[in-house]
C-alpha cells in the first residue's frame, strides 16, 4: 500500500506522518508513506477545473489539479491520499465537506482521507498530554490543565506557554520566526505520540477516517462522507 500525505507545511507534516505510521501499525497494515508539504493552506479556487496559477504553492490552491493527477496515475492501485491541514478560524464541518466534495469530483477512483486539526496542528499534540510531558518533562502542567481541547484559543500559544521558558517573547515575535520553534516542538512531541490515547476530537475524526479507508479497497465516500 502507498499512502501520500499532502500537508500544508513541514511542522504539521511530521505529526501527521508519525501518526499515520502508528495507526497503520495498530491496524497491521504495511505501507510506504510519502509526505508532500506545501506553503500554507490557501483556499480552493473558484474555478476548480482551471489550471492553477503559475506560482501557486499552497495546498488548497493546488488541490483540484493534484487530485486529477493522482486519480490519473493511481486509478486501480492501492493508494490512500491524505489531505491534512489546520482549520484556523474556519468551521471544520463545511471545510471538510468541501474538500471531500473536491476529492469525490476529481479523484473518484482513489481513497481520500481529510485530516483537519482544529485551529492548528498543536491541538493534536496537546491531545496527547503524556507525549508533551515526555518530550518536555519540565513543562507547565497548569497551562496544560487550562487548555480546553480543540478550542479556538490561540493553540500554538498555549503549547508555547506550557513548554517554553521565554514564551511571551516568542509570542510577541510571532510569524514567521515562530515557524522554526513550531517545527522543533512538532518533531520533539510527535516521537512520543500514541494515537490510541489522543483525546483530540479532530484527531480522532481523522484516525477513524483513516482506519475506515485502510479497511475498504474502494473510496468509502462513494457511500458517505466522514
Amino acid at each position: 500500500m502507498l499512502i501520500e500525505i499532502l500537508s500544508e507545511d513541514k511542522s504539521g507534516a511530521v505529526v501527521v506522518e508519525r501518526s499515520v505510521e502508528r495507526i497503520c501499525d495498530a491496524e497491521g497494515t504495511r505501507a510506504q508513506i510519502n509526505v508532500r508539504p506545501h506553503r500554507g493552506c490557501g483556499s480552493l479556487p473558484k474555478d476548480q477545473n482551471a489550471k492553477p496559477p503559475k506560482f501557486a504553492s499552497s495546498l488548497l490552491d493546488l488541490l483540484p489539479a493534484k487530485l486529477r493527477a493522482y486519480n490519473s496515475v493511481y486509478k486501480g492501485k492501492d493508494l490512500i491520499l491524505i489531505i491534512a491541514l489546520d482549520t484556523d478560524n474556519n468551521d471544520p464541518e463545511p471545510m471538510r465537506k468541501e474538500i471531500y466534495e473536491a476529492a469525490r469530483t476529481y479523484a473518484p477512483d482513489i481513497r481520500s482521507v481529510v485530516g483537519l486539526s482544529t485551529e492548528e496542528i498543536e491541538a493534536w499534540m496537546l491531545g496527547d498530554r503524556a507525549a508533551v510531558i515526555e518530550a518536555y518533562p519540565d513543562c507547565d502542567k497548569k497551562v496544560l490543565d487550562s487548555y480546553e481541547q480543540d478550542s479556538v484559543c490561540g493553540t500554538w500559544e498555549v503549547l508555547c506557554r506550557a513548554i517554553s521558558d521565554n514564551a511571551e517573547k516568542l509570542i510577541e515575535i510571532g510569524y514567521p520566526a515562530i515557524g522554526h520553534y513550531k517545527a522543533r516542538w512538532a518533531e520533539d512531541i510527535s516521537q512520543y505520540m500514541m494515537p490510541q490515547r489522543n483525546v483530540s476530537p479532530s484527531f480522532n475524526t481523522f484516525r477513524m477516517a483513516l482506519v475506515t479507508a485502510l479497511k475498504n479497497p474502494v473510496p468509502i465516500y462513494r457511500k458517505r462522507s466522514f
